[in-house]
């Protein structure tokens, strides 16, 4: 998969291929042709075709002595949708990438050894780390009292209104309009 999207980007990847796919969405076209809209030698056009054509993104038909381009149209709304995929996206980075080590930077600027916070980041990123750390001590399907919920937030700092305010409005933790109950979202 990150193969073939990784074709896709290389094949679109030149202000010359990106003209020639504008010029094929409108109609097909010969080397020639697009050699001369485009002011390239046609063997310039040709290998931008070849390029294309790797891509899955052109294909040819002969008329003649001539060889006719087209958009795959399809191909490139494909293309387009696996790109958009949530579930794909994060697939990108591949299995080797290290997603935690950010956390970890600023765990490790912002708590002690025992996992407290020593003060609170000023960046809103910063934060939702510290409070991903601390939600992480909390048992999904568990609802809490303020004061159940205080035990644990106590363990990471004694400010537990920053930490409790900071999950609700950071949508880690919902609560009864009055309060009474918190539990992870």
């Amino acid at each position: 998969m990150p193969e073939a999207l990784l074709s896709f980007f290389k094949a679109l990847a030149d202000g010359n291929r990106l003209r020639i796919v504008g010029l094929l969405a409108h109609q097909e076209r010969g080397v020639e042709e697009l050699a001369a809209a485009l002011d390239l030698r046609a063997s310039t056009v040709s290998h931008h075709l070849s390029r294309l054509a790797e891509a899955g993104l052109v294909s040819s038909r002969t008329e003649g002595h001539f060889h006719l381009y087209s958009l795959d149209v399809a191909a490139l709304e494909a293309n387009a949708r696996r790109l958009l995929a949530r579930d794909e996206l994060p697939r990108l980075a591949g299995s080797s990438a290290d997603v935690g080590a950010w956390d970890r930077k600023v765990l490790a600027a912002f708590t002690d050894a025992d996992g407290r916070v020593r003060q609170f980041p000023m960046q809103r990123k910063k934060f939702e780390v510290i409070l991903r750390h601390v939600a992480g001590a909390l048992e999904r399907g568990m609802h809490y009292s303020e004061r159940e919920l205080n035990v644990v937030l106590k363990r990471y700092s004694d400010d537990t209104a920053t930490l409790r305010r900071g999950m609700v409005d950071h949508g880690m933790l919902a609560r009864e309009p009055s309060g009474a109950r918190y539990w992870l979202v």
